[in-house]
Formats: C-alpha cells, sequence, structure tokens
C-alpha cells in the first residue's frame, strides 16, 4: 500500500517518489454509434451519424423529434431480469461499458487488491425515464403503488454502486454529477486517486439516459435543442453557419486506470497514460460562456501545467463543442488563444456531430474516444461541416476522418454552471 503525504503543494510517496503515472488499460462505450469501443471506433472513423428520430416515446408534439439513442441495446446481455427492473437504463449502459472496459483490462479484483480498486462513475442527471414512470405511478394508481426500487434505480450515484458490488471493488467509490463535465471529472478524479496513493486502480465514467418525455421537453423549452426535423443526421453540425442547437445523446463511458507499475507487472497491454488534469469554472453565467472563452482558456493552461507540456506538443484535440453558436465560438476563440501559431497546425474534431452530446456521459465517452485516436494515430471528422463559423481559422478535420502523427491528445469537456475539465492522454511510453 503506498502511503502518501503533502510537501508544499506536491504529494509524494515514503519512497520520495513523485506521483504515480496513471495508465488506461481498458474502454468500454455504448454510444448511438453501438454497442461496443470497436463498434462505436469503426463508425467514428467512417464519419457515420448516429442521430435518428425519437423511438423510445411518442415525440410527434415535440418541437424535437430526434435524438442519438442507443440502438439494439439489450440490457438481458449484462443483467439477469430481475437486476433489469431495479437499474435505470443509465445503470445499464454504465454496467455494461464497464464489463468491456474490464474484460479488455484484464483486471482481477479479489482479495486484499479489492480493496485498492475503486470506482468513480458519474451521471448529470441518473434515472430520468424511471423518475417520469414512477411519478405517473403515484398519481393515476397511489403511492403503494409506487416501486420498492424507485429510489435504488434512479439516483446518480447507484451506477457507481452497482458496478462496486458486480466487481467487489472496496476502494474509493464516488459519482460526481458535473451536468456535462461528469465523466470528464470522473476520469479526472480516477487519475487523481491513483496519483496520489488512494488507490491502485480505478473504474471510471460517465452515463446518460436522458431521451425521456420530459428530458426533451426540458432542453426543448430551454430553446437549447436542434429542430432540424426533416434531416436528423445532419442536425449536430458543430462550427457550421447552419448550426441550430445540439442534439441530445445516450450512453456511457466506462475506463480503466491504473498505476503503471501495477499494469506492467501483471503484464497488462497499455493503451494509454493521462499525464494531465485541468479544473475550471466560467465564474460567468449558468448556461452561457463568456464570448473569449476565458474558463476553457484556463482550464486547457492547467492541464498542460499539470503534464508540463508546451502547447505544440498536443497534435489532437477532442473539442466539448456541442453545436451551439455561443459555445462553439468560445472554445475555438479559447483554443487559439492558448495554442497561438500551433492552432492552425493542431488537428481539432468534435465527435459530437456523429454521437450528439451525451450529457453526464460525453467527456468520458470522448476521453475513451481520445484514448483510440492515439492508438490508431486518427483524429475523427467534424462530420456536418458545411460553412465553417467561427472556427478561428483551426483545422477541425471537416468530414473525414484524417491521420495525424502524435504523442499526446486532449480532450475537453464543460457543463452548465460554467464548470470546465481537461484531460491530456499520450501513447504508451517506457
Amino acid at each position: 500500500m503506498v502511503s502518501a503525504s503533502n510537501q508544499g503543494d506536491r504529494i509524494v510517496t515514503k519512497q520520495g517518489q513523485g506521483p504515480r503515472r496513471v495508465v488506461v488499460t481498458g474502454v468500454g462505450l455504448v454510444s448511438p454509434l453501438g454497442v461496443g469501443t470497436e463498434a462505436t471506433w469503426t463508425a467514428l472513423r467512417a464519419g457515420a451519424s448516429g442521430i435518428a428520430p425519437i423511438t423510445l416515446f411518442d415525440a410527434s408534439r415535440y418541437s424535437t423529434r430526434f435524438a442519438g439513442e442507443v440502438k439494439g441495446f439489450d440490457p438481458l446481455q449484462w443483467l439477469d431480469k430481475k437486476d433489469v427492473k431495479k437499474c435505470a437504463r443509465f445503470i445499464q449502459f454504465a454496467l455494461a461499458a464497464t464489463d468491456m472496459a474490464v474484460t479488455q483490462s484484464g483486471l482481477t479484483i479479489a482479495g486484499a487488491d479489492a480493496e485498492r480498486v475503486g470506482v468513480a462513475i458519474g451521471s448529470g442527471i441518473g434515472g430520468f425515464e424511471v423518475i417520469e414512470r414512477e411519478h405517473q405511478t403515484l398519481l393515476e394508481r397511489g403511492p403503494d403503488r409506487v416501486s420498492p426500487f424507485f429510489i435504488l434505480s434512479t439516483i446518480v450515484n447507484l451506477a457507481a454502486g452497482q458496478v462496486s458490488v458486480r466487481y467487489g471493488a472496496k476502494g474509493p467509490n464516488s459519482a460526481v454529477a458535473t451536468a456535462c463535465t461528469t465523466g470528464a471529472h470522473a476520469v479526472g478524479d480516477g487519475f487523481r486517486m491513483i496519483q496520489h496513493g488512494y488507490a491502485d486502480a480505478m473504474i471510471c465514467g460517465g452515463s446518460e439516459a436522458s431521451v425521456t418525455p420530459l428530458g426533451i421537453a426540458g432542453f426543448a423549452a430551454m430553446r437549447a435543442l436542434s429542430t432540424r426535423n426533416d434531416d436528423p443526421a445532419h442536425a449536430s453540425r458543430p462550427w457550421d453557419a447552419g448550426r441550430d442547437g445540439f442534439v441530445v445523446g445516450e450512453g456511457a463511458g466506462v475506463l480503466v486506470l491504473e498505476a503503471r507499475d501495477r499494469a506492467v507487472a501483471r503484464g497488462a497491454a497499455i493503451l494509454a497514460e493521462i499525464v494531465g488534469y485541468g479544473m475550471s469554472a466560467d465564474a460567468h453565467h449558468p448556461t452561457a460562456p463568456p464570448d473569449d472563452g476565458d474558463g476553457v482558456r484556463r482550464v486547457m493552461l492547467a492541464a498542460l501545467a499539470d503534464a508540463d507540456l508546451a502547447p505544440d506538443q498536443i497534435g489532437y484535440l477532442n473539442a466539448h463543442a456541442t453545436s451551439t453558436p455561443l459555445g462553439d465560438r468560445a472554445e475555438a476563440s479559447a483554443i487559439a488563444r492558448v495554442f497561438g501559431d500551433h492552432a492552425r497546425r493542431l488537428l481539432v474534431s468534435s465527435t459530437k456531430g456523429m454521437t450528439g452530446h451525451l450529457l453526464g456521459g460525453a467527456g468520458a465517452l470522448e476521453a475513451g474516444i481520445t484514448v483510440l485516436a492515439l492508438r490508431d494515430q486518427m483524429a475523427p471528422a467534424t462530420i456536418n461541416l458545411e460553412t465553417p463559423d467561427d472556427g478561428q481559422g483551426l483545422n477541425l478535420v471537416p468530414n473525414a476522418a484524417a491521420p495525424v502523427a502524435m504523442r499526446y491528445a486532449m480532450t475537453n469537456s464543460f457543463g452548465f454552471g460554467g464548470t470546465n475539465a481537461c484531460l491530456i492522454l499520450s501513447t504508451p511510453t517506457d
């Protein structure tokens, strides 16, 4: 067991070593592009769209009638029938993605090691569809007919809790809920816990299932959603002059993180290394960033400082850009300021054109995508980018994936309330 102590503002172990290196050994993705990591990545490389008319409920009366639904998801592949009833859809997604990530990593959790393996999986909203269903039951059938599993299937921390129970992970267990930054914060929290000696391995990520009547109605009431109902596949269009709002997506991303020395000792295949993590707040407005993207600028600089990297060492940036006029513009402005002359060479794309916006699941999904981009030295495209607008002259990888020789890649996530996160990953090194 590693114990740590503070020396100034740097945490060191008793052995006098610096913070431990943290690697990724497993990635699990459930997305509108596919149920599975490679299925999602293959569709991303092909520039496919996962956006289509809503089938989960009758959306005929809604101003927005499409979303990024997870198609063909059968929870019985991962849970028995009894447990399906106890787990809201976001928990089901999290369990499926975790199974994929843990299987790929070869992580075993047993004996004393179980106390050194933790879980950090969050959600922006939690079990929305169960809340809606049980509220209707209350109104129509009375309080005695509300499900005894209602609370335990809806609250945000039950994704992390169910994963912990299933795998016997007895280490740190947490569930951040920071809106659309949730998944990135969960991965960053897991990174810090291992880096500073509180755990040796962490199962980290985010999950969301907000394609529900109230979820879509709520975002539509904010006038935040695209209304391109005649052409859903082209509705999510980051940085394009024709963008008119974001598209709600659902799914989950889960990463297995480990202390590098532990992963090497057990012969695990290392997919990537996390080398930097930054956090910031806009302190500006609950939903709108400042025009110059100052909070975004500061969070990227914080991650670069944490990784001890210069901006021109980053080869690819998976942007948060959601297809909203204000958000896309602010992020592009911040990127141009942080990267200076390198901004014209840096490949920047938003995969939300293909997946929609997974809200609390987005940051973890996109961290997983960034791992795969490093693995294959390939930057996925920003699809539907026909007339770039407010792109600051950046290389936004329009409409087709592009090869890129890179060692380091960055991924951004921002959320309502002005909360920001940035992760930097690298290819595996000795």
